[in-house]
């Protein structure tokens, strides 16, 4: 919980050292211009983290409309959907925006092979608040710091009842012939399952995109998480692809399906969702 605090004032800190008004002159009471909006950057539908933020004064909203995994271990399986979990962001500056993400109804379903016994929670998610920094924005090299903090929102059986935070780097490179190499490499600091402490947690999603016809954009990822929980660590591994259509200026719609490589990781994860900048 300390370490939440943390990062909530150094968080806010930033914020308020940061320059009022970015350098082209738009700020919240000075939103930028229809005409001079950038191109809609969102973090969807990748695991990974885009290296922009949202322009000065404009919201923008990033959601899964459905989203569902599945994960079998010791002949217990799980089923996870989730309906919608919108991310709504605002602008600050055009190096800084303010992101809160929720989600308000998570079900859970496990069954155990052995007993033929299954169990169905449900409820509202975790939430979390982040500021987001670019600190690098030229035409090959993008890059972020993203901390946030986890606000534990959840009922019991779906979040764990703790204070969380971490710190997100998102680093891109656009590459020749229009390709896109994204890292987002990420560090957790988690409450320990014994729930007597804190431990690590770290994840690093590589992410290649191009666009594979007007307007639509295909990605491939390989993904790599490890849980330092002093009772043993946990690694998962996924190989994911994804694919995003910007229907409009301000409109991207997308879809995708995440494979786990390991037990640890579930065995599919398959989402469509959207984003909406206004």
């Amino acid at each position: 919980m300390r370490l939440a605090a943390s990062i909530v004032v150094a968080s806010v800190g930033l914020s308020l050292a940061a320059p009022a008004v970015a350098a082209d002159g738009y700020s919240l009471s000075n939103p930028a211009p229809a005409d001079k909006l950038r191109d809609l950057c969102p973090d969807r539908p990748t695991k990974g983290t885009g290296a922009c933020t949202v322009d000065a004064g404009h919201w923008q909203v990033e959601s899964d409309i459905v989203n569902y995994s599945f994960q079998r271990d010791a002949g217990v399986s799980t089923q996870s959907w989730l309906a919608t979990s919108p991310t709504v962001k605002l602008g600050l500056t055009d190096t800084i925006d303010a992101e809160l993400a929720f989600t308000p109804d998570v079900i859970v379903r496990a069954t155990d092979h052995t007993t033929g016994l299954s169990q169905t929670q449900s409820g509202f998610g975790d939430t979390y608040a982040r500021l987001k920094f670019q600190v690098a924005s030229g035409q090959s090299f993008q890059a972020v710091i993203l901390p946030f903090v986890k606000a534990p929102t959840a009922r019991s059986g779906i979040g764990n009842g703790a204070w969380e935070g971490g710190l997100i780097v998102p680093l891109q490179w656009n590459l020749p012939h229009g390709w896109q190499l994204g890292l987002s490499p990420e560090a957790d600091w988690l409450k320990d399952g014994s729930g007597s402490g804190y431990h690590l947690a770290a994840s690093t999603p590589a992410t290649l995109s191009h666009e594979i016809a007007p307007k639509v954009t295909g990605s491939v990822e390989v993904w790599t998480g490890s849980d330092f929980d002093p009772a043993g660590t946990t690694t998962q591994w996924s190989a994911d692809a994804s694919v995003a259509w910007l229907a409009r200026p301000n409109l991207q719609l997308d879809a995708g399906v995440n494979l786990g490589l390991n037990r640890n990781t579930p065995g599919v994860q398959a989402y469509v969702g959207v984003s909406r900048r206004f």
